[in-house]
């Protein structure tokens, strides 16, 4: 049941209440984590309270849908103590830079222990539920549908479960942004605005440009230099000549109108029918 939630925080979430919830009420209160069950979904500091409709059983003499005050709270941790947890994670870059860019640090849970807590709840200790419905099992399927949908909330996002402990995500980063090493991380993190700019159109503008007097028919189909022919092919040569290529047929040194590449070639030719026995 785990798998109900897509991140690691939310499925620890879910196998904490696994580990005290009976597992037929569990399987009953997934089907009431949606919309049309769970109605004033609600959030106070570290409180959910919320509003589940119940079933209509005329076995127990219930002919109208019920409805059920659900309440779900967290155990808070207490403000000297969150001081001690912010002054343990501004000592790493890694949670402070995480931290600041709203996402959750896997190995955050070592800076809670330190202090005696728990980032994520663990068992039944962690947890206070309440539930109008006649159910005399706490946790009910009631309760259990509100803790799949926080689940999915802390999925979206995780900085809720900073607020149900009393801290909300905004007094974390302000404190974190006080620290030396949060002060050089945020400085890199900070959004520089920019100011749009007015145009006159969408679309390029044509530039027009001025054309010589003078100007050859030939040079402006040709070109100012001859177009090199492709140098015969010789079989049997063992240096590629790569250096000498990549200078192209008219490098900046060479000031003649045939193509330095052509003339190279002709050389090295030269050179290998001169020296046959050696190449």
């Amino acid at each position: 049941m785990a798998g109900q939630s897509k991140t690691w925080w939310g499925q620890k979430f879910i196998k904490a209440l696994e580990s005290f919830c009976d597992p037929n009420r569990l399987k009953r209160g997934r089907s009431y984590a949606n919309p049309r069950k769970i109605i004033n979904f609600e959030r106070n500091k570290g409180d959910v309270l919320a509003h589940v409709r119940g079933s209509v059983n005329p076995y127990f003499g219930v002919y109208k849908e019920p409805l059920y005050k659900t309440e779900v709270k967290i155990s808070p941790i207490p403000k000297k103590d969150w001081t001690k947890i912010i002054q343990k994670l501004s000592t790493n870059a890694s949670f402070v830079s995480r931290l600041l860019l709203n996402e959750i640090p896997e190995n955050i849970e070592e800076c809670f222990e330190d202090a005696g807590y728990n980032f994520l709840p663990y068992s039944s200790q962690d947890f206070q539920t309440d539930c109008t419905c006649p159910d005399w099992s706490n946790p009910c399927k009631h309760i259990a549908g509100v803790c799949y949908l926080l689940a999915e909330e802390l999925d979206n996002d995780p900085f809720l479960l900073f607020e149900l402990r009393g801290l909300t995500r905004e007094a974390l980063q302000k404190e974190l942004m006080k620290s030396p090493l949060g002060k050089a991380l945020a400085s890199g993190l900070v959004e520089e605005d920019i100011e749009p700019e007015p145009v006159d159109s969408y679309y390029t503008i044509p530039k027009t440009k001025a054309v010589p007097d003078s100007v050859s028919l030939k040079e402006f189909w040709l070109g100012s230099q001859r177009i090199p022919e492709t140098p015969p092919s010789h079989e049997g040569a063992q240096v590629s000549g790569i250096v000498v290529k990549k200078q192209g047929d008219n490098p900046a040194f060479w000031d003649s109108d045939r193509s330095f590449l052509e003339t190279m070639d002709e050389i090295y030719e030269r050179v290998r029918n001169k020296y046959k026995n050696v190449f």
